[in-house]
């Protein structure tokens, strides 16, 4: 299922899409900040969205829009304000902003969808809009794709995009992808929002499935803080235009285009969580010998939002019982005499009993881990970030495996959000 290979363009890497991003002045800093993707043609949507009971305007939007048709035609997306906490103006506000882009595109508001990200509580300017979406409209364009990721970032260090290419009949299928999110990192479906394209055609039912599934083993294993957030959105667009035959059911097919989808989620998720507000690495926690899937994903969130384990990789500190301790509360029986944990290649325990191991060298493999991602951050290259902190535990009690993705825990993750909204 991997026979997929990396392609240029992002969302618009896809058949049949176009994308822009502008400063439209949402943002003090007059960086971009209102970002667009369009298909060409109806594309059937799927969306996954915040469980907090605190929504943004656009959540709310969306899950009706949605509810009442599957299909859309645009992604309007905003920077600087989150549009929650607003009350009945936010509402309103939301509803003006779909029908701006309707009048310049010429179609339904109801064929648009939003997303919102930034400070809580403050309304969009809504004048900045108003001018801001003749120019985005004019700027889209099949190259628009990167614009289109920049635009929708905030304590963002870089943006999070990712195109894939399989074949499917013969034909080219792609799946285009971007990401934000750098705090506010917990999703249960943190701030978090991540847009998906795709050409393949696939029956509205199945693709939701795909993309709930998807986002499961992505985005719903990664945090940074623990914080859940008003805004959380995915949306995924499926338009057709690859001209394959319709995909209605599970079946080779299928699974070939959903392996290729959680990649896409997948490395956008831990884009995310390698960006995490202040982090200096990524880690990855691999949980196996569970009673099944589920149970694994659990227990290794559990430990990679621990902050006391988050706290010790910061301090290259190989302290294996704050991964003992985390796994042991994460609700999943298990018998702790069975219990394994690795760091890196360093067998920490073995069988429920610690083992002698060169402290030393363990820490020198944090340090390095760290060191490599400060170069990467340098550079701004997300393409090799996925080079992790590895731990790996078996609970010895089954033969689920599960994965989850988070970040370490430093000074400056207090010093970001202490300051946020001066």
């Amino acid at each position: 299922m991997t026979d997929w290979q990396v392609v240029n363009g992002g969302v618009t890497a896809p058949r049949g899409y176009r994308a822009a991003g502008i400063a439209a002045g949402l943002k003090p800093s007059g960086a971009p900040d209102l970002a667009l993707i369009l298909s060409e043609t109806d594309a059937i949507a799927a969306g996954v969205f915040t469980t907090s009971q605190v929504r943004a305007a656009c959540v709310d939007y969306c899950r009706r829009r949605l509810n009442k048709r599957a299909s859309t035609r645009a992604i309007l997306c905003n920077a600087g304000q989150a549009n929650a906490g607003t009350g009945k103006q936010g509402v309103q506000d939301a509803k003006e902003t779909a029908q701006l882009l309707a009048q310049e595109l010429l179609i339904d508001p109801q064929d648009i969808l939003l997303a919102s990200t930034g400070v809580i509580g403050q309304r969009m300017k809504m004048e900045a809009f108003r001018a801001g979406i003749p120019r985005l409209v004019t700027a889209a364009s099949q190259e628009g794709g990167d614009a289109a990721a920049q635009a929708i970032i905030t304590t963002d260090l870089v943006p999070k995009s990712i195109a894939l290419e399989t074949p499917i009949e013969g034909r080219p299928v792609r799946i285009g992808g971007m990401a934000k999110g750098s705090g506010m990192i917990h999703p249960n479906m943190a701030t978090l929002l991540a847009f998906v394209t795709c050409d393949a055609l696939v029956s509205t039912a199945l693709w939701q499935k795909m993309l709930n599934r998807a986002a499961q083993r992505s985005f719903n294993q990664i945090t940074v803080d623990g914080d859940t957030s008003t805004n959380d959105t995915l949306i995924a667009l499926a338009n057709g235009q690859s001209r394959t035959t319709a995909i209605t059911e599970m079946g080779p097919e299928a699974e070939k285009l959903e392996a290729m989808l959680t990649e896409v989620c997948q490395y956008l998720a831990k884009a995310i969580a390698r960006d995490g507000e202040g982090a200096t690495c990524l880690i990855e926690v691999q949980v196996s010998g569970a009673p099944n899937e589920q149970a694994a994903c659990q227990v290794a969130k559990t430990i990679v939002g621990s902050s006391l384990v988050k706290s010790a990789i910061f301090g290259r500190d190989p302290n294996w019982g704050r991964i003992a301790a985390a796994a042991g509360r994460a609700g999943v029986p298990f018998e702790p005499e069975r219990l394994q944990i690795r760091l890196g290649n360093f067998l920490l325990m073995d069988n429920g009993q610690p083992l002698p191991f060169d402290r030393q060298a363990a820490s020198d493999y944090l340090k390095q881990v760290a060191a490599e991602s400060s170069l990467e951050q340098e550079g701004q290259s997300m393409q090799r970030r996925d080079n992790p902190v590895i731990i790996a535990v078996d609970l010895g009690d089954g033969s689920g495996t599960g994965k989850a993705w988070g970040c370490d825990l430093s000074y400056d993750y207090v010093k970001i959000n202490a300051e946020y909204t001066t």
